[in-house]
């Protein structure tokens, strides 16, 4: 067993014990940020002249080595060392010797898998971005292709009032947009570097923080060693950001399920993203929109794990916080795998645009612009609000649409009607009369998507630092 550790120790770790206390199963997810932090700490020590400028060479270039060989399969990360950080440096003693030894100068695992973690955990937070990106440049396409394709909009999944499938993808763009907001804010707020916290307390070596930072693309040093090695709030806010992500995912995936079924046919799945019964031939079934719905509370799982490892912890580092990697492992591959698999069904799926004008109209969507003609028309509002409902008793009897009814029925339940009543609740004159800002109609409609359309124009990434390439020179 391979270990940083034994001076103290004058026996063996229990192999059982040994094996609860290992994390290279899954640390070793983050091998390169290992070592491209590995990288940057043995420049800053060169600088510092703390190693020479042969040792400093020496390391980087054998460090540079390592990670090409993990990559290229050439070098297997081998479970026999307790953590990613042993196998790398047990790797560079074989291969350096004494020169090797000393690439742990200045630090102590605590404030490096601290570092490991910020670096893998800001490269996902890009990945999660541009994810999302996708799947709202997927809707708004949807919206400029549908911005006169009319549906019911539902209260309490009661229809209530016509809007377009243009301003009921709308909505679910906001959320996406949010979620991305939520990715910068978490991106900025966490962009500090931990390396040179040590243990808890700093060091006694003139380790150059600025520069550590600098090299790896960090806005700067944390102020604090001990809050350097004992926070996870990036960690819980990420995947808070990351269960809110899911809940968004899963009211879509609920309606598809919804618009899928034989009582709306609103839409049909691609069959790419559909399955069969294995009994009953006539079953397409949703099932991926049904898997990202359930794996949603496996998110939900990982943020409250994490909460609940981190509220007893006193400061500084303890080892719960090894809690922190496997669980958030698991939920960023969910998400993205999510991500990408809807956004996939989305733009392949088929709205059946006729399915959904009738359902409007038979669902009375139009009751409120009826009840607004009376008014208009000098009725008070409760007495317009009370004739439209026996309208709407009328049309129930008659398993007919208000649009449908005889004119001289709707005068016999009020002379204030007029020949055009029809025009003024036809879905598309309640529609388009929708002007407001955020409202369906159509010109409110073409507002919005130039607006949503500057906004993907614009990329937060731009102005962050190509640190990777610099480093890796």
């Amino acid at each position: 067993m391979a270990q940083l550790w034994g001076g103290r120790f004058t026996k063996e770790t229990d192999q059982l014990v040994y094996n609860f206390n290992a994390s290279i199963s899954f640390d070793k997810k983050f091998y390169r940020e290992d070592m491209e932090g590995s990288i940057a700490h043995v420049k800053m020590l060169g600088e510092q002249g703390i190693l020479t400028k042969q040792e400093t060479d020496e390391l980087v270039t054998a460090v540079k080595e390592i990670l090409n060989e993990v990559e290229a399969g050439d070098l297997e990360i081998s479970h026999e060392y307790e953590d990613i950080h042993s196998f790398v440096e047990a790797v560079l003693i074989e291969r350096l010797g004494d020169t090797g030894k000393k690439l742990h100068t200045g630090r102590s695992r605590n404030d490096q898998v601290a570092l490991d973690m910020r670096l893998y955990v800001r490269r996902e937070i890009m990945a999660t971005d541009e994810l999302l990106e996708e799947i709202l440049n997927t809707i708004l396409t949807i919206m400029e292709n549908h911005t006169d394709t009319f549906m019911p909009g539902f209260t309490h999944l009661q229809k209530a009032q016509p809007v377009t499938l243009a301003h009921h993808m709308g909505a679910y763009f906001e959320m996406f947009k949010r979620d991305r907001l939520r990715m910068q804010d978490i991106y900025r707020r966490m962009n500090y570097c931990p390396l040179g916290s040590g243990a808890l307390a700093g060091t006694t070596y003139n380790l150059d923080r600025h520069y550590t930072a600098s090299l790896l693309g960090f806005d700067g040093p944390t102020l604090n060693s001990m809050d350097g090695v004992s926070d996870r709030d990036y960690l819980i806010e990420y995947l808070s950001a990351l269960a809110t992500i899911m809940m968004h995912l899963s009211r879509f995936s609920e309606e598809v399920i919804i618009w899928n079924s034989n009582e709306y046919q609103f839409v049909e799945l691609d069959d790419a993203y559909s399955t069969g019964s294995s009994i009953m031939p006539q079953k397409k079934n949703p099932d991926i929109a049904e898997l990202v719905r359930g794996k949603t509370g496996r998110v939900y799982g990982a943020l409250m794990s994490l909460l609940t490892t981190m509220k007893g912890i006193p400061l500084a580092y303890n080892k719960d916080m090894q809690e922190d990697k496997e669980l958030v492992f698991d939920a960023i591959d969910t998400v993205k795998g999510c991500l990408a698999l809807f956004t996939g069904m989305l733009s392949t799926m088929k709205f059946q645009k006729d399915k959904m004008e009738t359902s409007a109209k038979n669902g009375f969507t139009n009751a409120t612009d009826a009840a607004d003609y009376l008014v208009n028309h000098g009725v008070p509002f409760r007495d317009a609000h009370g004739i439209v409902g026996q309208i709407v008793l009328y049309c129930i009897e008659k398993h007919i649409s208000i649009d449908d009814m005889p004119f001289e029925e709707l005068k016999k339940i009020s002379p204030v009607f007029e020949e055009d009543i029809f025009e003024a609740v036809s879905m598309e004159t309640c529609v388009k009369k929708r002007l407001t800002i955020g409202a369906p109609g159509q010109e409110a409609m073409k507002k919005v998507i130039a607006l949503e359309k500057e906004y993907l124009s614009q990329d937060w990434k731009k102005g962050l630092p190509d640190w990777e390439k610099e480093l890796l020179k």
